[in-house]
């Protein structure tokens, strides 16, 4: 039962690693190319998938910013709506609204 579980464990980490292969971008792939993925995943059955993965999710996270980091980009923004208090265009219109908004009450009030 052991030895079973064991296989498809194997199998699914092949299967998974494959398909993930498939749908990569090449800037995933840290500079090897697919077929040598392929072969590393299918030749080295357990170390081959993990290996894989591994430098998937590094490469997502961002990594070390050694080979794949991409240059010539900033730090990621953040997908989705902005909060107004995070977004210094908003803070920027605000202030200048402000100081609108006071200058229309001094000109409105006759000096005493």
């Amino acid at each position: 039962m052991f030895r079973v579980l064991v296989g498809l464990v194997v199998v699914g980490l092949l299967v998974y690693s494959l398909a993930d292969l498939a749908g990569s971008e090449e800037e995933d792939r840290g500079g090897l190319p697919a077929w040598l993925w392929v072969v590393i995943i299918v030749l080295l059955p357990i170390f081959g998938p993990i290996v894989w993965i591994a430098t998937k999710m590094s490469r997502r996270r961002g990594g070390s910013g050694g080979r794949g980091a991409r240059p010539g980009r900033g730090p990621r923004r953040p997908s989705g709506p902005v909060a107004p208090d995070d977004d210094p265009d908003f803070l920027w219109r605000l202030e200048q609204e402000k100081r609108r908004q006071e200058r229309r009450e001094r000109d409105d009030d006759p000096p005493k």
